[in-house]
């Protein structure tokens, strides 16, 4: 499946929808992220590597919000032949189309579930590894405690939770910096002002990142023995947290 250049905000708009991950965004998806989440090749070889340390014979890996696919092809890399299991689930129908699409074309043997499913619908057990993959930062404030906790409760000792966000600030300074720096670094990757606003204007309500402290926070709270950032590139962490 060809995937189209990422034109959804080159021309004015009269009014700006919240942003949805609809057919339209799904068509563009795999040239959106790499062009608007700095160091994201990076992030998907480090979520291979860490889900190659971690992942055990006979247990579950999942991928929550699996979007197109990515994140779940860097697992399935890594895990491919091991006696593990894939599941990748997403709320987007479109979304999964494209993921199954994906994993139809992959050369990996990998066993796998690809499902259409809100993350607080589902069952997780026996995992070794999970990954939220710049997920979380789309689900409402009030339910993601919630979410850490489900992922936690189904993960056996030792098992990991991949985090990846983009985040706050507390200093505003440091918050302006940051957001100036991911604007230029959109910029170099051909998006206008033009884009890069009305983009950002369908986001600010769906998008609601956190700051580091308070990932911290809720993954001990969660029960997590140890977590620490792994990867940083401007305004987009991601963490490991362990069982």
């Amino acid at each position: 499946m060809k995937t189209a250049s990422d034109t959804l905000f080159a021309q004015q708009q009269t009014s700006i929808a919240d942003f949805v991950f609809d057919e339209k965004v799904a068509r563009v998806f795999t040239d959106m992220i790499k062009r608007s989440v700095p160091g994201y090749s990076t992030l998907l070889t480090g979520i291979a590597s860490i889900s190659h340390q971690y992942a055990r014979p006979e247990t579950n890996c999942y991928d929550l919000g699996c979007s197109t696919g990515a994140s779940t092809l860097a697992i399935g890399s890594a895990v491919a032949n091991t006696g593990c299991h894939i599941l990748a689930i997403d709320n987007s129908p479109a979304m999964i189309q494209r993921c199954r699409e994906h994993m139809r074309q992959t050369e990996l043997q990998l066993s796998i579930d690809i499902i259409c499913a809100d993350l607080l619908d589902i069952r997780i057990e026996n995992a070794s590894v999970t990954v939220m993959n710049l997920t979380l930062q789309f689900i409402p404030l009030e339910k993601r405690q919630q979410c850490i906790d489900l992922i936690y409760n189904g993960l056996r000792p030792g098992g990991i939770l991949i985090l990846s966000e983009k985040i706050d600030f507390d200093h505003p300074q440091e918050a302006e910096w940051q957001q100036s720096v991911h604007h230029h670094f959109k910029k170099m990757q051909g998006y206008s002002a033009l884009e890069i606003s009305q983009k950002r204007t369908a986001l600010e309500k769906v998008l609601i990142p956190e700051t580091l402290e308070i990932h911290h926070q809720r993954l001990t709270k969660a029960g997590f023995q140890f977590c620490t950032t792994w990867f940083q590139c401007f305004n987009f962490i991601s963490m490991i947290a362990v069982k």
